[in-house]
């Protein structure tokens, strides 16, 4: 690591944050289960497979349009296992309270969790809690684990990525992030635009039957773009996306060229993308389009030969280069 501090890049799920992983928790922590690139994991247990998955959660503002660090801690978590081909049936949570803080309001959290938790159909087994004191903290913090049982039609990896591969997404990019910017009235702005948090499992268990799919990530923190950078360390290929099929919404696309941001990186609570065979990628995103919620979903790129690199094809028929996320243009948004 070049920064011999924490900051918060080393959050953002860019370089700083895959070095950090690298370079202190996976050098000391090592074992055959431990999958570093992967946010769950299939551990063999009984003659059963088990996928888990561990989130923490420090959104800012708690409560925001679309959703709140309760449902989100749901989702979060479990949406990590369902594009590992996992079905969630199980969460342990974790409350990190601030002195002070109005338990009204955390009343008012914990019943979203536990509303989002049974539509989700996952029991919450356990626990613990925590009070810090005044100033320690930013109100509340959650951190889940789940747990989930593997889809025995479930053939990820990133190892089988090749040449030719498309990336599909789901939905359109970006919501979440501009959600909850513009819900801190920063900058003067306010919008009626609605984070994307919610289930991807009805998207992941549709596709788990095409031979052809590959891979799936939830493009939480660092967006689409960091997604395509871990299918570049991954695979040694390069990513090629077209800009002209992206799915931006207008909102999101203005607010972020008043503020300078990317909407290409910004964290999406609700969408998959998906690496599949050139074979199988129209039936999938067929599949997704039929879906409620997956209307705008879109065929957006291409695994190539070259050097391992994001490229973005534009609108006007030229090329950039989109780096790896280095700074943290919002924290505190998941």
């Amino acid at each position: 690591m070049e920064d011999r501090y924490i900051s918060l890049a080393h959050g953002n799920g860019g370089r700083f944050m895959r070095e950090l992983i690298k370079e202190v928790f996976a050098a000391h922590l090592a074992n055959p289960c431990l999958d570093t690139r992967l946010d769950a994991v299939t551990l063999p247990w009984d003659n059963r497979q088990l996928v888990m998955s561990t989130d923490g959660f420090t959104v800012q503002p708690l409560e925001f349009p679309g959703g709140d660090i309760g449902s989100l801690a749901v989702h979060g978590t479990c949406n990590d296992l369902a594009v590992a081909g996992a079905i969630p049936v199980f969460l342990t949570l974790n409350a990190f309270i601030e002195e002070g803080f109005d338990l009204e309001v955390l009343d008012r959290l914990i019943a979203s969790l536990a509303r989002t938790a049974r539509e989700m159909e996952v029991d919450v087994v356990a626990g613990d809690t925590k009070v810090l004191p005044r100033g320690q903290g930013g109100g509340l913090y959650l951190a889940t684990t789940g747990v989930g049982r593997l889809d025995p039609r479930a053939r990820l990896s990133l190892d089988g990525l090749q040449e030719g591969d498309r990336l599909l997404v789901s939905g359109p990019v970006g919501d979440h992030g501009i959600a909850v910017m513009l819900a801190r009235e920063q900058f003067g702005l306010s919008g009626s635009l609605r984070s994307d948090a919610a289930s991807v499992l009805p998207f992941t268990r549709i596709l788990l039957d095409l031979p052809g799919l590959r891979f799936m990530r939830d493009p939480t923190r660092g967006g689409l773009v960091t997604v395509c950078h871990e299918l570049c360390h991954a695979s040694g290929l390069a990513v090629h996306l077209n800009e002209a099929a992206i799915p931006v919404r207008e909102q999101v696309i203005s607010v972020c060229q008043m503020l300078g941001y990317d909407p290409y990186y910004l964290a999406c609570e609700g969408r998959v993308v998906a690496v599949l065979d050139e074979s199988d990628a129209d039936q999938a995103l067929e599949r997704w389009r039929d879906l409620p919620g997956g209307e705008e979903a879109a065929l957006i790129g291409t695994l190539k030969s070259g050097k391992p690199r994001v490229h973005l094809e534009t609108r006007i028929g030229g090329s950039r280069l989109l780096e790896e996320l280095e700074d943290d243009p919002l924290p505190r948004i998941c």
